[in-house]
Order: C-alpha cells, then structure tokens, then sequence
C-alpha cells in the first residue's frame, strides 16, 4: 500500500469514528464538553507514558481516556452542587488538568517525543509514517488499524445501545421513568468519545479533532428531520470531507488535519446559509397573499 492511499484511508477511517458518535454529543448538546475532554488527556498521556515508558502502548489511551472521563464526571457534580452553572464547572476542571500535563511534560518528559504543540494540533502525515509490514508487505500505517479498532468499537456500542441513548438523550426523565440507568449510559458514552479523543490525538490533535467530531453532525442536523437520517448524512460528510480535505491539503502542501477541519468548516457555512434561504423563501411564500378567483 503506497504511503498516499495509506494516509488517505488514516483520513477517512478517523473522520467517521470521531463524526458516529459525534451525532449524539450535538444532539446532547455537549459539543464542549469534546475541547475540555480532549485538553484534559494530557496528563492522561503523560501518567500513561511514566508507567510504560512507550509512546505506542494501548494504556496511554486508555489512561487519557479516563483522564477525559474526570472532565465529564466532576464537571456533572459541580453542576448537581448548584454552586455553578453553564460550562463553568468545565471551565474550572480542563484547563487545570491540562496544565498539570504541560508542567510535566516540561519537567520529566522534555526529551520524549511528546510536545504541546503535537498535542494540540495532530500531525496526520506522521501518524501515518510508520507502516505494518507483514511478509515484506506494506499493509498501511499502524495508526490505521487502531483507529479502524476504535471504529468498529464505536459502531458496535452506538448499535448495541442505540434506543437507550436516543431515548436518554431526546427525554432523560421518560428514560428514567423506563428504569434505564441513564448516569450509567451517559458514563458509558462519554467514555467512548474520551477514548476516541484519545485516539484520534496523533491525526487532529486536541483541538482539530473537536472539528471532526462536532462539524460534521451539526452540518448534518441542518439537513435531517430524523436520527437514522442525521447519522447517514454524517457519515457521508465525515467520508467526503475528509476525502476533499486531505487532496487539497495535499495539492497546497498544507496541514492535513487542517485542511479537513477548514473544508467542514466551509461545507458547514454553505449549508447554514442554503438553509437560512430557504426558511426565508418559505416565510416569504407563506407571507404572499392568496388570490381567490371569483365564483
């Protein structure tokens, strides 16, 4: 597999598992929830590397990961204190753990490939540098089939799950009242788009990948009257966006993860403002006096 196909298909597989469950992190309406989430894996990373010592090893995500479940959880009882309101509980917990990450990083870890700015920005190009050799055949970058794993994980969850989150997420009292646990599917959740935040650190980076996994389903929200129908569409912006961002960041020698996150963003423009004309040619029709022909 040349190095182009193997990157373009690193675009398109980390687009779609960060865009599915994406979908219910808009309709929750907890898109910030994904910047705090993803600043505060940092020191996740950072712990994750003090004990294993391997940039590669499965526990830095898994510890960024819950890292970026303390986010959500101490952000939830902030709120239930009544002390707080709005995103101030988030405001308070994310930039204090990524701070704690970037004192350590400096400290400890400033011979060790592991630079704020790599954290913040993703490099999709060198996520993608080193490949799977099997037999003497290049099979694609490694960083391909990680984040193919988080994808079938979170096809296989949004599935297995998907009538408690909708109902948990479009009434959480008539779920309750149905006996879903819905703090233990919430928890759930947002652990798997804090793992996938995790995953998706070497492509986009902490503040890219918020473009991928909110873009694309607010876009489509714009154009859905159902769920089934939002998630489709998602995919196929996630696929498409990312297609047409990684050629045009590779015909301008361009930031690839850059190149996909301003590519949704102007998709996402042009189809606010269609939808805004229409709704305006709509109130004109409906404004317009009806003439009624004689009898």
């Amino acid at each position: 597999m040349s190095f182009v196909v193997g990157t373009t298909l690193l675009a398109v597989v980390t687009a779609l598992a960060c865009a599915l469950p994406g979908t219910f992190v808009v309709l929750r309406k907890n898109s910030m929830l994904v910047d705090a989430i993803s600043h505060a894996a940092l020191p996740g990373i950072v712990v994750g590397y003090f004990f294993t010592h391997n940039l590669d090893s499965p526990l830095l995500i898994i510890g960024a990961a819950l890292a970026g479940l303390i986010v959500m959880l101490g952000s939830e009882w902030l709120t239930r204190t009544g002390l707080l309101t709005g995103d101030a509980p988030q405001g308070l917990i994310f930039p204090a753990l990524f701070s704690a990450g970037v004192i350590l990083v400096s400290l400890n870890f400033a011979n060790v490939h592991l630079d704020t700015h790599a954290v913040l920005v993703g490099d999709l190009n060198l996520a993608a540098w080193e490949q799977l050799i099997i037999g003497g055949t290049s099979w694609g970058p490694s960083y391909l089939y990680v984040m193919l794993g988080v994808l079938a994980l979170n096809i296989v969850f949004l599935g297995a799950f998907y009538s408690k989150l909708k109902v948990t997420t479009f009434d959480a009292q008539f779920a309750t009242s149905l006996g879903i646990r819905t703090g233990l599917v919430n928890t759930a959740f947002m652990f798997l788009v804090s793992l996938t935040v995790t995953a998706a650190f070497n492509a986009a980076g902490a503040i890219l990948v918020i473009a991928l996994m909110i873009v694309p389903p607010a876009t489509a929200y714009l154009l859905s009257r159902s769920l089934p129908v939002m998630i489709a569409l998602t995919a196929v912006i996630a696929v498409a966006g990312a297609l047409a961002g990684f050629w045009i960041a590779y015909v301008f020698n361009a930031a690839t993860s850059a190149g996909m996150a301003v590519f949704y963003g102007l998709v996402f423009v042009i189809v606010l403002a269609a939808t805004r004309l229409a709704q305006r040619a709509r109130q004109r029709e409906r404004r317009r006096p009806r003439v009624v022909a004689p009898a």
